[in-house]
């Protein structure tokens, strides 16, 4: 018989960020998997054209415009997530804010600081407490997925406030795996490594950024937001279901070499 446990069919899934780079390289392959998908941004024609990208797959998709980093935005999206779709088996915090131009720490403002941690942090609480309080009250489990990053586990010179993010988040989902493994949800943290997505094309396009870096990925590419289509659909289908409290470094080798 066919090996079946990755089938997501009647599933739904969560991904915030999802109208783009690896947000959406996730919904795509969870989508083609059979499950259906909701996809928050903030930005309304990404999410349209996210939602004609994947219709294509005889999913039901629902977009919505919804700011993470506000508490009562994430509540009404969630509550109108779920009115859509019936339930959320599997939620995927991947929205997030990059530190933009590499300040040094001691010319950090405060403002700058609290800009990301609002979104990268703050926005994966509200959502991640909105997700867990519906799976435990739903029962049956469900899985909980936080996009962190390389980051969270290297030196991340002038960019300490989007580590401090990603750390957290590693953090948080660990204690959630911890704390709801009993109601059958698990929790598990992707970090990637050098991804080529609009947030880093600046970078990828600087000939001396490539000079440094390209050099010590072994698999000598940037990642693609379709590299994360398996271990999205792997951690919300019954195959990891013994696999909670991980993280899983999707870096093309670059963090050994």
């Amino acid at each position: 018989m066919p090996y079946r446990p990755f089938d997501l069919t009647g599933r739904v899934a969560l991904i915030t960020g999802g109208n783009g780079g690896i947000g959406l390289g996730m919904a795509t392959a969870l989508a083609e998997a059979g499950a259906d998908i909701a996809i928050w941004g903030t930005n309304a024609a990404k999410n349209a054209a996210a939602r004609e990208n994947l219709a294509a797959t005889g999913r039901r998709v629902l977009t919505l415009e919804c700011d993470v980093g506000e508490e009562a935005a994430v509540e009404a999206a969630f509550a109108e997530t779920v009115r859509f779709m019936g339930r959320v088996d599997g939620c995927f915090a991947n929205a997030g804010v990059s530190s933009g131009k590499k300040t040094p720490f001691v010319d950090f403002t405060a403002e700058e600081w609290r800009r990301v941690l609002r979104v990268n942090l703050d926005g994966a609480f509200f959502t991640l407490r909105a997700a867990s309080r519906h799976m435990v009250a739903r029962g049956g489990g469900g899985a909980l997925v936080g996009t962190a990053s390389l980051a969270a586990i290297e030196g991340a010179a002038r960019n300490e406030h989007y580590a401090a993010t990603k750390g957290g988040l590693v953090s948080m989902i660990r204690a959630l795996a911890v704390e709801l493994a009993r109601h059958g949800i698990r929790a598990n943290t992707i970090l990637p490594g050098w991804i080529e997505t609009a947030m880093t094309a600046r970078s990828v396009a600087d000939e001396k950024f490539r000079g440094n870096v390209m050099p010590r990925i072994p698999m000598r590419r940037w990642g693609q937001p379709a590299d994360f289509g398996g271990i999205a659909v792997y951690l919300m289908s019954d195959a990891s279901a013994y696999h909670t409290g991980d993280t899983f470094l999707i870096d093309g080798g670059y963090a050994l070499f």
